[in-house]
C-alpha cells in the first residue's frame, strides 16, 4: 500500500498543498523550502500511533501547535492533513484519512480535534465529533486512529502509519552511541541505536541482509569484505569486516573505523531490505562518492519494486537526479513564495515538461529552477 494523495492545510511552510504522489517520490527545493517540513507530515501521521505516542506527543515533540502551524496561517489557525491510500499508485484509493487540530480555548497549550474522519472505498466511516464527543469534549484529545477500541473498522490505515520508517543515519552517533547523553528520539531516525536494530532481527534473516550489503559494498569500497554483526566481552553489538590494505594480512575494523560514507551506505541499503513500509530518506547522497549517488535511483527500483514499497526522498544531488529513469510526474519541486512554500508535481509544469520531453533528464531540467535567484551574490561577500 502507499499515500498516493496528500494534502496540507497550515502545516509547517505551507499553506495550502494538493499533490498525488507515486511509489517513489524526489523531493527538490531550495534550501529552507520545506523539504524535511514536508516529509515531517508522515512522520507526525506515524507518531500519532506509534507505542507511547498519540496525539498529544506527537504535537509536544514539535515544541506545540504554534510551531507547527503554518506563519503564513493568519485568520486560519487549524492544522489540517488528509491522505489517500492506495494498493499502488494505478489503482483508486481504498482508504482515506483526515484531520483537523486546533489549540483548546483556555487550555495550556492543548491541542484537540477540529475533526477527524475516514473513508473506505468512497464511504464514511468517522465523523468527528460524533455525539459522544459532544458530551465529553476530553475525548476530542485523542484521535481514534491512536486507540485501538476505537480504529478496528480502519485498523488497516493504523498499522500502515504506524511501520513507516525514517533515517537519516548520523555516523557519529552509531559509532558512539555513549557520548550523547538523554532519551533517545522517538524511532531513532538519526541511527543512534541502529546497530540495536539490526541485532533485533533473527540471526538467519540478519545475516542474509548483511551479504547483500556485503556484496554492494564491495563494488563501492573493494577493499572491504566479511561484513558481519559481531558482540563484544560487554555484549555491545557491533558491525566489523576485514579490511584490505598495502600490509601482509587483512585487519579486521568496527563500525568506529569504518568511513562516513561506509557507514550511511549500510544504513541506506539496511532501511531499503528492511520492510515493506514507507520509506522517508533525508538526502541519502551527503557523504557518498558521486558515482555511487548516480546509481541510487536504480538502487532504490530494484529493491522496493518487488515489495510494493514507497520511499520517498530529499535530495540537492545533479547525480541523484540525472538517472534518466526518473520521471517527471515522480519529482515534487518546492518554491517558496511570499504565501508559504508551493509544492508542484515537476512533469504539471510546461517548462520542464517540455525540457523532460525532448530528453533532458530531472537534473538538468528542474534543479535550475531550485538555485536562489541571487545566487551569484555570494561570491562578493567579503
Amino acid at each position: 500500500m502507499i499515500i498516493s494523495h496528500i494534502s496540507l492545510k497550515n502545516w509547517r511552510n505551507f499553506r495550502a498543498v494538493e499533490v498525488n504522489l507515486r511509489e517513489r517520490v524526489f523531493i527538490v527545493g531550495p534550501n529552507a523550502s520545506g523539504k524535511s517540513n514536508f516529509l515531517d507530515a508522515f512522520r507526525f501521521l506515524r507518531d500519532l500511533v506509534k507505542d507511547g505516542g498519540g496525539l498529544q506527543k506527537a504535537v509536544r515533540d514539535r515544541g506545540g501547535l504554534s510551531k507547527i502551524r503554518c506563519l503564513y496561517a493568519r485568520r486560519y489557525p487549524d492544522v489540517e492533513i488528509e491522505v489517500e491510500l492506495s494498493e499502488n499508485e494505478l489503482q483508486t484509493p481504498t482508504w482515506k484519512y483526515s484531520i483537523g487540530i486546533k489549540q483548546k480555548k483556555g487550555g495550556k497549550n492543548e491541542p484537540i480535534l477540529s475533526y477527524e474522519r475516514v473513508w473506505k472505498d468512497g464511504k464514511q466511516l468517522i465523523n468527528r465529533p460524533d455525539p459522544e464527543d459532544e458530551k465529553d469534549s476530553l475525548r476530542l484529545t485523542q484521535t481514534y486512529l491512536e486507540q485501538i477500541n476505537a480504529n478496528a473498522e480502519f485498523r488497516e490505515i493504523s498499522k500502515f502509519l504506524e511501520s513507516t520508517l525514517y533515517l537519516h543515519l548520523v555516523p557519529q552517533l552509531l559509532r558512539y552511541p555513549e557520548a550523547f547523553s538523554g532519551p533517545g528520539l522517538q524511532g531513532d531516525p538519526f541511527g543512534r541505536n541502529f546497530l540495536e536494530r539490526v541485532m533485533k532481527t533473527s540471526e538467519k534473516t540478519r545475516r542474509s541482509r548483511l551479504k547483500k550489503i556485503e556484496d554492494a559494498l564491495r563494488i563501492a569500497v573493494p577493499q572491504l569484505k566479511q561484513l558481519t554483526d559481531v558482540k563484544d566481552e560487554m555484549g555491545i553489538p557491533h558491525l566489523e569486516a576485514v579490511y584490505e590494505h598495502w600490509r601482509p594480512g587483512a585487519g579486521k575494523q568496527r563500525e568506529d573505523q569504518f568511513s562516513d560514507g561506509t557507514l550511511r551506505l549500510i544504513g541506506l541499503l539496511w532501511s531499503l531490505l528492511e520492510s515493506d513500509a514507507l520509506l522517508l530518506l533525508e538526502e541519502p547522497e551527503l557523504s557518498l562518492n558521486a558515482g555511487i549517488v548516480a546509481k541510487l535511483p536504480a538502487l532504490i527500483y530494484r529493491l522496493q519494486k518487488p515489495k510494493k514499497r514507497q520511499v520517498m526522498l530529499s535530495t540537492h544531488s545533479a547525480e541523484l537526479l540525472s538517472d534518466a529513469g526518473i520521471g517527471g510526474e515522480e519529482v515534487l519541486l518546492l518554491t517558496p513564495t511570499s504565501e508559504g512554500t508551493k509544492v508542484e508535481v515537476a512533469a504539471s509544469i510546461q517548462e520542464i515538461s517540455s525540457l523532460l520531453e525532448g530528453g533532458l533528464t530531472v537534473a538538468d531540467a528542474a534543479l535550475p529552477h531550485t538555485t536562489p535567484a541571487q545566487i551569484d551574490q555570494l561570491s562578493l561577500l567579503r
